[in-house]
């Protein structure tokens, strides 16, 4: 069976939410952002190497959170970095040896479907990547310098989300060197050194909670699939 493992980045500190406590720790629906994502990856394959990037000084923080909602998931803590970059090349030099795939997922997305998951990873498995995205509804324009805008094909482009998942041997190479300024994700890593990432199908649910207004959603989205049972 094929070694995989799971790495949840939260190494932020979720500003952008504007309260006391950071996003990735707040409950919707009654559990906490990161234990509805941790469930989701668990729930696909209880084998997976689950582990966690959080800020070092969250640590004592999120083991008591575990306690007061008894979550016993089996997952590995890793410290994030000064930067995203840094933070999953922390949670890659974590992976034990053996592992051979790995899905690189924001924490702070808790409603990605079992299938975009289950899915990574048999792509990865063969073309060496997968990365999760989903077309556009709205018509777009792009920009320039001077202020003018022109029409853009929406065919043509696609929004990009995570997992973002690829053979481990791949990515670790990836990741081992200087971070780059154009290094949004973990794809723009992976191309760097001169590979094609192969896309799938993501779902639209699998929403970044970033802002309180994405928190009302996600309730809504809980709610929704709770009703959906």
């Amino acid at each position: 069976m094929t070694k995989k493992a799971a790495i949840l980045v939260a190494g932020g500190r979720g500003t952008r939410m504007g309260g006391p406590v950071a996003k990735q720790y707040l409950p919707v629906a009654g559990q906490p952002v990161l234990m509805r994502t941790l469930s989701v990856f668990y729930h696909v394959d209880p084998t997976t190497d689950l582990i966690l990037v959080l800020p070092q000084n969250d640590f004592l923080y999120w083991e008591e959170l575990c306690k007061d909602y008894q979550f016993a998931i089996p997952h590995r803590l890793v410290a994030g970095g000064n930067s995203r970059f840094q933070s999953v090349r922390n949670g890659l030099n974590s992976l034990k040896s053996e592992t051979e795939l790995v899905a690189i997922h924001d924490g702070v997305r808790p409603f990605v479907d079992k299938r975009v998951v289950e899915e990574s990873f048999e792509v990865a498995a063969r073309t060496g990547s997968a990365i999760a995205v989903i077309a556009l509804k709205d018509s777009i324009r792009k920009l320039r310098d001077d202020g003018k805008s022109f029409y853009e094909e929406r065919q043509y482009f696609r929004l990009v989300q995570t997992p973002q998942t690829f053979q481990v041997e791949k990515i670790k190479k990836a990741f081992a060197v200087t971070e780059l300024q154009q290094f949004t994700d973990d794809a723009t890593v992976y191309e760097n050194q001169g590979w094609q990432v192969t896309l799938i199908s993501g779902n639209a649910e699998n929403i970044k909670i970033t802002t309180p207004e994405d928190m009302d959603y996600a309730e809504f989205i809980a709610a929704k699939k709770l009703s959906d049972r």
